[in-house]
């Protein structure tokens, strides 16, 4: 099975599916014809909305790529999503949007915007997506934030789909597995963006697990190939992980800063800006733990944010927006991983030759120092 993912693409370097605009065709393209695996994001589109991507995509190339799909939400924090069994229901959380909602008052005020219907929906137009991924199949579909129903997985099989599925702890890789999945995304804590774990449980915020120590416990806990995920920015790094036992490593913030990203100028820049130290883990733009450089938004709002995705997306939408749209770094959501001073000003092909070349080095040096008889 490992095989069967390593063949689709020649180097073990798959780019990670940015949802809000980042992953566009552009960049999964020059990811796929540099001997990588490009990925659109599915998350935030319509169906229809994804299909022209596709289109456009393979317009591009005639290379393998992915398509990644957020998992429909349930209604409480703390519930499972997917094939992973229930979980007792949380108290609503109406009240708590209510709250946060009145504290992003003077936000609204101060981009001269209205805050987000919060009630714009929990499944993100999941089943719509799945049809239309099963009428025109692509090489390989991801899920992020819990595990598709075994007859989902298994119909993309017999459509002809590789699929993967997040997971950010042995036990997730586990269902993963149960469900039928092909192979499991292991995203350490150090990974930029959201969390996709499979239950949104507000008493593990922080938590995580760093992704050398993730990847080794989910190669002794499962038999499928892994794509380890999170803080990646150089070959060496791809190196360990792969001598670790994953098969692929998968790296956003590293394609985030290339040439081809759909990211704006100011996040761009903000990655490698000295006015931005470093990243933390937040709840303050979505509801879901999410990881970004440290601004005002996220400094003032962030400690009060409740447990409730996707209605805190929705609410903070227009803000984001508004921010972007004024070039406000401050009021923007900065996702990025906690390698993100490492980013490269290089094109998506420019930036997948480097990684193998220093992967390669890494291998080489290595060898030696085996044939040796120590590490150098």
């Amino acid at each position: 099975m490992s095989s069967a993912l390593t063949d689709l693409f020649p180097l073990p370097i798959v780019q990670a599916p940015m949802a809000g605009g980042v992953s566009v065709p552009a960049l999964a393209a020059a990811v796929s014809e540099a001997g990588g695996l490009g990925f659109l994001a599915a998350g935030y589109k319509t169906a229809d909305g994804m299909y022209q991507e596709i289109k456009q995509l393979r317009g591009l190339t005639g290379c393998p790529f992915g398509v990644n799909l957020f998992m429909p939400q349930p209604e409480y924090p703390g519930a499972s999503t997917g094939s992973t069994g229930a979980a007792a229901a949380a108290p609503p959380v109406s009240a708590a949007v209510d709250m946060y909602a009145h504290q992003l008052a003077g936000e609204a005020g101060w981009y001269e915007t209205e805050l987000g219907d919060r009630d714009s929906g929990r499944d993100d137009g999941y089943d719509a997506k799945l049809a239309v991924l099963l009428d025109n199949p692509v090489p390989v579909v991801s899920f992020h934030f819990g595990v598709p129903k075994p007859e989902v997985l298994e119909s993309l099989r017999r459509a002809g789909t590789f699929t993967l599925v997040t997971a950010t702890t042995a036990e997730e890789a586990l269902a993963v597995e149960r469900a039928g999945a092909d192979a499991v995304i292991a995203q350490g804590v150090e990974a930029g963006g959201h969390q996709g774990t499979h239950r949104d449980n507000p008493e593990t915020d922080g938590s995580g697990i760093g992704l050398l120590s993730l990847v080794a416990q989910v190669r002794e806990t499962v038999g499928i190939p892994i794509v380890a995920a999170g803080g990646i920015m150089r070959g060496s790094q791809i190196a360990a992980v792969l001598a670790a036992g994953a098969s692929a490593a998968q790296l956003g913030t590293a394609f985030l800063a290339t040439a081809e990203s759909g990211a704006s100028a100011v996040h761009k820049q903000a990655l490698t800006n000295p006015l931005f130290t470093r990243t933390e883990l937040t709840r303050a733009f979505s509801g879901r733990p999410a990881r970004g450089l440290v601004n005002r938004f996220m400094r003032e709002h962030g400690p009060y944010a409740p447990a409730a995705y996707p209605e805190v997306h929705h609410l903070t939408a227009p803000l984001r927006k508004a921010a972007a749209k004024a070039g406000d770094a401050q009021g923007m959501a900065l996702w990025a991983g906690q390698g993100h001073r490492m980013a490269r000003e290089l094109t998506a092909g420019q930036l997948v030759e480097v990684l193998a070349a220093e992967l390669a080095a890494a291998r080489t040096a290595l060898s030696e120092g085996r044939e040796g008889g120590a590490l150098r």
